[in-house]
């Protein structure tokens, strides 16, 4: 009836599914995902946590007749609580929840895709995409959207990096601020040296939020004394999906009821739990 939608966080979980407390972004870290349209945390994950699953991507990989059929992508085993970790959870609470459609036993938000994408030497390429988010027509879910003290960042790639990376060897590339661009980006961008592609170094187990609005693109691998371990997590609204991709069933169903959530079917109508 024309009464402004107030997007109140009642009802928003502040625990994950092993009851860790969500962390709730600063002031400062929502106004650099704002401005910039990537926000890079440091060494979330402790050492042996970055260990642990850093060994089960390498038996993904090497060795996946080794791991139970179920078990054979990047959000199972260990890494299974990558998925709604308490970063996650805060992070996505604010740039991403539909509160209506959260309580304290569901999330506001899905996780619509994983992937792990293990880099040698000379692996990954150059191939910018994305950007301008502020306008896009129904159907594209690479939408950013604000006004003042609100943002909402629709499909939004998480990447935990499991290994150190250092600038220039090969890390993620982004143009800042070009998810609310108004015009077409320079030729020069389509050079990986142009000034206007910013990257980041960061210890392992760090993390990479990004919206997938912003114009952003991988590089070649140059590290030749360890390889680039990074999993890229995709979520999205409730009623919104790009990817086509579903957790194992037998996976799913031993997950705990509220990481479950995070895989429900997409739409709105009688999808609160």
């Amino acid at each position: 009836l024309g009464v402004p939608l107030a997007e109140e966080m009642v009802g928003v979980p502040h625990t994950n599914a092993d009851r860790l407390p969500a962390v709730v972004p600063t002031q400062e870290q929502k106004y650099l995902f704002d401005n910039q349209g990537y926000l890079l945390l440091p060494a979330v994950l402790s050492d042996e946590e970055t260990e642990e699953m850093r060994a089960f991507c390498y038996l993904l990989d090497r060795d996946i007749e080794s791991v139970p059929l179920a078990e054979r992508s990047p959000v199972g085993g260990p890494l299974q609580k990558l998925a709604d970790h308490p970063v996650i959870l805060g992070f996505m609470n604010e740039f991403v929840a539909h509160p209506p459609f959260a309580s304290p036993e569901a999330y506001g938000f899905r996780m619509e895709s994983t992937s792990l994408q293990i880099r040698k030497p000379g692996m990954g390429g150059f191939g910018p995409h994305n950007g301008s988010g502020l306008m896009r027509l129904p159907g594209d879910t690479h939408t950013y959207r604000c006004f003042p003290g609100k943002a909402h960042s629709g499909l939004t790639c998480v990447i935990w990096e499991l290994n150190p990376v250092e600038e220039g060897d090969g890390g993620t590339l982004f143009i800042n601020g070009s998810h609310k661009s108004a015009f077409t980006a320079p030729n020069s961008i389509r050079q990986p040296d142009s000034p206007l592609w910013q990257t980041y170094s960061c210890p392992a187990g760090s993390l990479v939020i990004f919206s997938e609005a912003t114009t952003h693109t991988g590089t070649p691998w140059t590290n030749q004394e360890r390889d680039r371990v990074p999993i890229f997590n995709r979520y999205n609204t409730i009623c919104s999906r790009w990817h086509r991709w579903e957790p194992h069933a037998e996976l799913l169903d031993a997950m705990p009821p509220k990481r479950q959530s995070l895989f429900r079917p997409v739409h709105c109508e009688g999808n609160p739990i």
